[in-house]
């Protein structure tokens, strides 16, 4: 993949300057949406930060009144960018809510205000554009999976875990080097994987940024999946990053440059959906109608391509299954991604798909709607918050006995590992789809 251009401004506006108050008039958050909200209190429960503090203006209600004082004229502090920093963006807000309130759409046009307006230390400066220079890049992740597996075959990671020494130069990386997954072999998938039997659908298979470099079998397992049901496959190799990462920290112009580029990437590939295996990216694409509302160039395209958008789940569910299922005898426990359950909505989805399997049981796990504390890269930026939140959902999928854990995140996926292996627990994970390919293969599952 070339790198996207990111340096001219998006279409149709410059970044007004800040005339002092919180926002400027480019997309402040929405004071219509602002006013939706009754501070009926009814979110509160589901907030990961107001769950570990309860502390008023970390919860969804408490930064919404934040946002008001800001549109009412309210400078931008340190404090109150405190405050909708800590929040995970895991949209159980949403869910919660009664009243209805967009809470995605206000702590987006938020962050991006954060990003225009603020001026952070220096440190965090550099942490996220050192974020930023490599996770939403493919080529760049996967130069690292050669040094990682030879890190992870010495005696130095186990030595440097055992030190404490990471935490001491910095928490950061002591979670960047505990969340490393132990790299499986990459499998290679082809631009085009043939339907077996009658072809039912032609789709896109979008292969992610994090997912291709460090669970390429999940992607492997995704072409597989839908190969069986009757999908032909069309991998692009030109694709990159969905832009979630970059639009979830308030990078509003770096977000719409990838959207543009993926945009471009999947109309040339004539598919009838584009199929999506990791929950944030989908949650991001589906929202690509109104990230480029303003562009007068993609803004009907993008209409027409959020239309096409599904989560792996949601378009085998739509098609209905027909290949055979073979029984993969285990006791597993399904966590709902935030921005599977969230902010797409898709729960009974995956459940339906796994009940399907014989022999196994999946069980509910306690407290199921509060957020692992991955967030994107906010176990990064915010480890000790992350840790909590980590431990707490570990400490709930170890109480449920089940030996395997399925959810439909990459993200998720490492910090309940990381979580787990704190709290010494053993147990193993697997992403959705790949239970569903070993199922229809009949193999064990790796």
């Amino acid at each position: 993949m070339t790198d996207v251009n990111l340096g001219l401004p998006a279409v149709g506006h410059q970044p007004p300057e800040n005339t002092g108050s919180a926002f400027d008039h480019h997309h402040p958050p929405s004071e219509e949406l602002v006013d939706d909200c009754v501070h009926c209190g009814f979110c509160l429960p589901s907030c990961p930060t107001y769950a570990l503090w309860g502390e008023e203006m970390d919860s969804p209600r408490g930064r919404i009144h934040l946002m008001k004082t800001g549109l009412e004229g309210a400078p931008m502090t340190d404090t109150m960018v405190g405050h909708f920093d800590a929040c995970l963006g895991c949209m159980a807000c949403v869910t919660s809510c009664p009243s209805g309130v967009q809470y995605d759409k206000l702590i987006g046009a938020t962050r991006a205000q954060v990003e225009r307006h603020h001026e952070r230390p220096r440190s965090e400066r550099l942490l996220r554009e050192a974020i930023f220079r490599l996770f939403p890049y493919p080529k760049r992740l996967n130069l690292l999976r050669g040094p990682l597996r030879l890190y992870q075959a010495t005696p130095l990671s186990r030595l440097l875990r055992r030190s404490g020494l990471l935490e001491r130069i910095a928490p950061q990386l002591r979670v960047m080097e505990s969340l490393a997954p132990t790299l499986s072999k990459r499998e290679d998938i082809p631009v085009r994987t043939a339907a077996t039997g009658e072809r039912r659908a032609v789709v896109g298979m979008l292969t992610g940024c994090v997912q291709s470099a460090f669970f390429p079998g999940v992607n492997a397992a995704t072409a597989r999946v839908l190969s069986a049901e009757g999908c032909d496959v069309i991998t692009p190799r030109a694709q990159g990053c969905c832009g979630a990462l970059s639009e979830h920290m308030g990078r509003e112009e770096e977000g719409l440059a990838f959207a543009r580029a993926l945009i471009d990437t999947f109309d040339a590939a004539g598919v009838d959906h584009v199929v999506v295996n990791a929950a944030g990216c989908g949650s991001q694409m589906k929202d690509y109608a109104h990230l480029l509302r303003d562009d007068p160039t993609y803004a009907e395209r993008a209409q027409a391509f959020t239309a096409k958008v599904r989560d792996v789940s949601e378009i085998l569910v739509e098609l209905g299954t027909v290949a055979p299922r073979h029984p993969v005898d285990a006791v597993a426990a399904y966590h709902d991604a935030c921005h599977l359950a969230h902010a797409q909505g898709i729960r009974s989805q995956p459940r339906e798909l796994l009940a399907a399997i014989p022999g196994l049981e999946v069980r509910e796990i306690a407290d199921a709607s509060l957020c692992c504390g991955s967030a994107g890269v906010y176990n990064i930026l915010n480890p000790g918050p992350a840790d909590e939140l980590g431990d707490r959902k570990a400490a709930n999928v170890l109480a449920t006995g089940a030996e395997l854990l399925i959810t439909a995140n990459p993200g998720c996926l490492m910090q309940i590992a990381t979580a787990t292996e704190r709290a010494g627990g053993r147990i193993r994970l697997a992403h959705t789809v790949e239970v569903l390919d070993a199922s229809i293969r009949g193999v064990p599952l790796a």
